[in-house]
């Protein structure tokens, strides 16, 4: 073998042995690169105690919080949050809505804290038949309304949210702000408009459901959001057509519907939706004591005659016709039930017992006759 020979074959093993080298480097340097990147040089711990409200959108991917939890500085980077869910089994039942985290968190936590249902915003519960307004009960405990409950939620259930939406500041809002603005729909601007600088004016315009608030907002911006869906809602099930179908306006058939809301009870709603038809048509006076008790500092059952003789917006025992606002906030069951009321003559009825015990009745002999079996029950004695 020539010297050149081995010369050559020497070389070659230095070129092998040198790119087997820098193939170990790079590939050592990568991979290092790569856990980094994967990791996102993430943070340690559960947070630096600095909290922030973080939002996830109806629909939103896990693709899609990472940057937005990096960028409110929740998590280092989308990286890590991306890999923290990916060994998270439970990691795609992150429920939509809004999340009080801590900044700094390492991307686990992150995962973690947005899978405890502690850590989100309550939703906002608007039930059928909710007032805008606290009701004060004689005798008994205050039923919260829609306006201080979207301050609870705003707040939070332990009052953390120091910057948060006063009842004050919904009434100043509901009272004088231009409805237009507020979302308020052209069908009920005009009777809205009427009633300036009563935040009960807005009653009935914000519709029963479950609501994702945001508790970093302001009121208007809060109230808005509520009636613009609410609108939305009622116009996406042609409330228009079905309040021309009744012959009501369609802020006269939720003022109806809110009065079947408060005077019936379960089960009864199309029995109440055909008397309230029948006084119209008759005419005759509605003398619905939730009427009453509406425009009163503290209700109960039974009202009295100096506060049916009061002269306000909404008691139909000192006026004609339907309440001048909604009374209460109708379920799409109320609705229906003046789309579609009971077949019968009633004129009359009355709640016998604290069971809820309800007697229709087509005159008003029948109906003293019912009236005093209330009376005997004790359902119709004065806590006043």
């Amino acid at each position: 073998m020539s010297s050149a020979t081995t010369s050559g074959g020497r070389t070659r093993g230095v070129a092998v042995l040198v790119a087997s080298i820098l193939l170990i480097i790079g590939a050592v340097v990568y991979i290092a690169f790569a856990r980094s990147n994967s990791t996102g040089s993430d943070f340690k711990g559960a947070g630096n105690g600095v909290e922030q409200v973080v939002e996830i959108p109806e629909g939103s991917s896990l693709t899609a919080m990472g940057p937005a939890l990096a960028e409110k500085g929740i998590v280092r980077s989308d990286k890590a949050f991306q890999n923290a869910a990916m060994t998270n089994p439970d990691a795609d039942s992150i429920q939509p809505g809004f999340y009080r985290l801590q900044e700094k968190m390492s991307a686990e936590e992150a995962v973690a804290a947005l899978l405890d249902p502690a850590n989100k915003v309550d939703m906002l519960k608007i039930p059928g038949g909710l007032t805008l307004m606290d009701v004060k009960v004689v005798g008994g405990d205050t039923r919260f309304g829609i306006y201080t409950n979207i301050s609870n939620v705003s707040c939070g259930s332990d009052g953390e949210n120091k910057d948060c939406v006063k009842v004050e500041d919904l009434h100043d809002v509901a009272a004088n702000t231009d409805p237009a603005s507020l979302g308020v729909p052209e069908w009920a601007l005009e009777r809205v408009n009427e009633h300036k600088g009563d935040p009960k004016r807005l009653e009935g315009l914000i519709a029963p459901g479950e609501y994702i608030v945001d508790p970093g907002a302001d009121a208007e911006t809060i109230l808005k959001d509520l009636i613009t869906r609410s609108a939305d809602k009622y116009n996406g099930t042609d409330i228009v057509g079905r309040a021309k179908a009744v012959g009501l306006s369609p802020y006269d058939l939720l003022t109806a519907a809110s009065l079947v809301e408060r005077e019936a009870p379960e089960g009864e709603f199309d029995k109440v939706a055909r008397v309230i038809l029948n006084r119209l048509k008759e005419p005759m006076r509605l003398e619905f004591d939730s009427t009453v008790n509406y425009g009163l500092e503290s209700v109960e059952l039974a009202t009295g005659d100096t506060d049916r003789q009061k002269v306000t917006p909404w008691n139909t025992y000192a006026m004609d016709g339907l309440p001048k606002t909604p009374i209460a906030s109708p379920s799409e069951e109320a609705i229906q039930a003046m789309e579609h009321p009971a077949e019968g003559e009633w004129l009359f009825f009355v709640t016998v017992d604290d069971k809820g015990t309800t007697l229709f009745s087509n005159t008003f002999e029948e109906h003293q006759a019912n009236v005093q079996k209330a009376y005997d029950s004790g359902i119709l004695d004065s806590q006043r």
